[in-house]
């Protein structure tokens, strides 16, 4: 069976005519499988839904119970049948219940990554290279000037800030679903012992990664905080309140950002951010090599970010690639934000 046979692009995303369902649609469609929560890849309205506990349970927080016609859970390692088709979910390392998809049919098989991370993540099930035909891949930091270092090296320049600036509180952005959690355990495995407060944005998704057994020490809605505990805590936020009205309750804040791109100077000056922090649940540009060869495939498509450089690189490497020109899809994309006691929404 060739590739195209099995999986192709639609205005509505990746297709499998075989198996009559979508990954991770654009738009609502009858069947979906889901790579993982984030919302430029978990849509609602779908008839139906099938991935993995943890996405599912994401997708009800942000979406609502009813964010779908009908969910089916798929564990990891789990070979399951659609319509003749066999899909299974494997650890993607990108977030909590995010999967790769492999999809086998008539002797070929395709690996859907959706975003996925190689690096070490105490937040997140390790990353699996899964042998395959053709791997699907994204390209979000699929450039040279993309090598992240090390987390820990990272977190400890936000440690060696609060030491040198006890007075100032620490205003942290992060995403809520995911980096805003791997930041908190970063900052306990630095030995942060204080209590971590959190934007209100942030309680659920927090509150259900503590409720899966991941470990984030006293973490506490900044809200509930008095005067005097600010000077020298570390309160984490999404990106956009960082230069909202809401962050004028803290004088004199040193204002960090976790993301990839802090990589680009120019962009942490954009932004006005005090202290980038690099730290990213993708895959830098030696990460995405590694993984990509270490599935022995033979093909590699690619679907958003810095496609042409990935494609460039696969074919001096002696692998087939094309880009698939997906639209829908971006780097570290927000849901709407649960509803936060903060911003008023209940």
């Amino acid at each position: 069976m060739r590739p195209e046979e099995l999986l192709h692009t639609t205005p509505q995303g990746l297709y499998s005519p075989a198996g009559d369902f979508f990954i991770d649609p654009t738009r609502a469609v009858a069947r979906a499988l889901i790579t993982h929560g984030h919302s430029d890849h978990a849509r609602a309205g779908h008839g139906a839904v099938l991935a993995t506990r943890e996405t599912l349970d994401i997708m009800a927080i942000r979406y609502g119970e009813d964010f779908a016609g009908a969910a089916q859970q798929a564990s990891y390692g789990e070979r399951v049948q659609v319509n003749g088709v066999t899909v299974t979910f494997l650890p993607a390392g990108h977030i909590l219940g995010s999967a790769q998809i492999l999809v086998e049919h008539r002797g070929c098989r395709i690996v859907a990554s959706g975003d996925y991370k190689p690096g070490a993540d105490p937040t997140a099930p390790a990353f699996e290279p899964v042998p395959c035909h053709v791997f699907i891949s994204e390209a979000t930091f699929a450039l040279p000037v993309f090598r992240h270092p090390d987390p820990a090296r990272e977190t400890a320049k936000l440690t060696a800030s609060l030491a040198l600036f006890p007075e100032r509180t620490h205003l942290v952005g992060a995403y809520a679903l995911g980096k805003a959690q791997r930041v908190m355990a970063l900052l306990r495995m630095a030995g942060h012992e204080r209590p971590i407060l959190i934007h209100g944005a942030m309680e659920r998704l927090t509150a259900y990664y503590r409720s899966r057994g991941i470990a984030l020490g006293d973490v506490r809605p900044v809200r509930e905080a008095a005067r005097e505990d600010l000077p020298g805590a570390v309160v984490i936020c999404p990106p956009g309140a960082l230069a909202d009205v809401w962050s004028r309750r803290f004088p004199d804040p040193v204002t960090a950002f976790a993301s990839g791109w802090m990589r680009i100077r120019a962009r942490a000056r954009q932004n006005g951010v005090e202290l980038p922090l690099i730290i990213s649940d993708h895959a830098d540009w030696d990460e995405l090599q590694a993984a990509i060869l270490a599935t022995g495939c033979e093909e590699l498509w690619v679907t958003h970010g810095q496609e042409d450089a990935l494609v460039h690189w696969a074919g001096l490497a002696g692998l087939r690639a094309r880009p698939l020109h997906m639209v829908g899809y971006g780097e570290e994309e927000e849901a709407p934000a649960p509803p936060s006691p903060e911003s008023g929404g209940s």
